[in-house]
């Protein structure tokens, strides 16, 4: 959630700032392009305030007027592209715009048509699309009567469908980066359920495995107070069987931990796809992978194989690709479960194995397993393996 907080606060302000993520940035370059591509035309207001011999208030007025219009109209996209805002802070600033764009056109002449442009840009970019098909058209209809107005109609046909279809395509990226955010927001969300389910599930198993095991060492405890006295030989039969009752919760316990510090393949694909994503590498993951036959104990190293070759890429390694796969081979050793991750990074840096690499070879090893790791052409590739049990599929 944090990280798509900042990315919705984006903004004028927040360009560029030290310690934005990656992400961040290239959403607030690729917000920049599509605000800024359009400035385009204000090529022809600027040559006619410069060329068209205006009087000196003309030619001031003029150039208040289109440094307010275009003011505003940076405003109201920065403040609506990808985010919700206040309705009435959007009518507002459409209603500036609509009113700058035909007085500047009446009073100045014909170049001043293209504010229409931008006027079309911003409905199609801040209204609800359902409103938008309305008012791209309508703002398209209100430069052809300006146009006739001041007898330059020539120039209104030239601009009406590059009107519409700027109006009309703005209104398109405006959705798809509202759906976007709407989806950041669900995925979290979601991750956030996941997680208090998890809790649940831990609080409830815990509550199975102790419960019973609290309760009898708590009766025992009683009783062998009470028989102490006059039966001591009954009283240390029943500290002995809280001794063992208690070990056995003990082991119990330490299964269970074992069992949820244990990483799952699966879910170490799914989470290296969104890493990946995340930090703007080019990923391409396998989503299910057969695990048939393949021990915990083999799928847990491959798993934190997994883990630490996506966090190499991630935070050392500069790579703008990445792929990943789980395949099944025969060597003269066996049949083996294989991952490779390889990238077209630097492969972090130092000049031999760090302590990450060394951990999962021994722990690979320990599974039966090996590890393969270093550079190829202009990449890097971590290959682990680990033995399947024969005849599986």
């Amino acid at each position: 959630m944090t990280g798509d907080a900042r990315a919705h606060e984006s903004g004028p302000r927040g360009w560029l700032r030290r310690g934005q993520s990656l992400r961040d940035r290239r959403g607030l370059l690729v917000k920049l392009l599509w605000i800024g591509v359009w400035l385009v035309f204000l090529g022809s207001p600027s040559q006619d305030l410069v060329h068209s011999g205006h009087t000196t208030g003309g030619t001031v007025a003029g150039a208040l007027g289109l440094v307010c219009f275009v003011g505003v109209y940076l405003v109201l996209l920065f403040r609506t592209m990808g985010r919700p805002c206040p309705v009435r802070v959007v009518a507002v600033l459409l209603a500036v715009l609509g009113v700058l764009a035909p007085v500047l056109a009446l009073t100045l002449g014909g170049p001043w048509l293209g504010l229409f442009v931008y006027l079309s840009v911003a409905c199609g970019a801040a209204l609800p699309l359902r409103v938008a098909y309305w008012a791209v058209p309508a703002s398209a209809a209100a430069m052809y009567l300006v146009a006739v107005r001041i007898d330059d109609v020539a120039t209104a046909r030239d601009l009406l469908l590059l009107q519409l279809l700027i109006g009309f395509a703005m209104s398109g990226v405006g959705q798809l980066v509202r759906t976007t955010v709407e989806l950041r927001k669900a995925r979290a969300t979601v991750a956030q359920l996941a997680a208090n389910e998890e809790r649940l599930r831990l609080a409830r198993d815990l509550h199975d495995l102790l419960g019973h095991s609290l309760s009898l060492i708590t009766l025992k405890s009683e009783l062998a107070g009470r028989m102490l006295p006059g039966r001591p030989d009954e009283a240390a039969r029943q500290v002995a069987d809280i001794e063992r009752v208690s070990r056995q919760a003990l082991v119990d316990v330490r299964e269970a931990v074992t069992g949820y510090r244990r990483p799952r393949l699966a879910a170490e694909l799914a989470g290296a796809q969104v890493a990946l994503t995340a930090a703007g590498v080019t990923a391409r993951v396998p989503a299910e992978p057969d695990l048939a036959g393949v021990p915990e104990d083999a799928e847990s190293a491959l798993a934190w194989a997994l883990r630490e070759a996506v966090t190499n890429v991630v935070r050392h390694s500069g790579a703008q690709r990445c792929a990943v796969e789980v395949l099944r081979r025969q060597t003269l050793d066996g049949p083996v479960l294989e991952l490779s991750v390889e990238d077209n990074g630097a492969g972090g840096s130092g000049s031999g194995p760090g302590n990450g690499l060394t951990g999962l070879t021994e722990r690979l090893e320990k599974a039966g397993g090996t590890l393969e790791a270093g550079r190829v052409g202009h990449g890097f590739r971590l290959i682990a393996r680990v033995p399947v049990t024969a005849g599986a599929a």
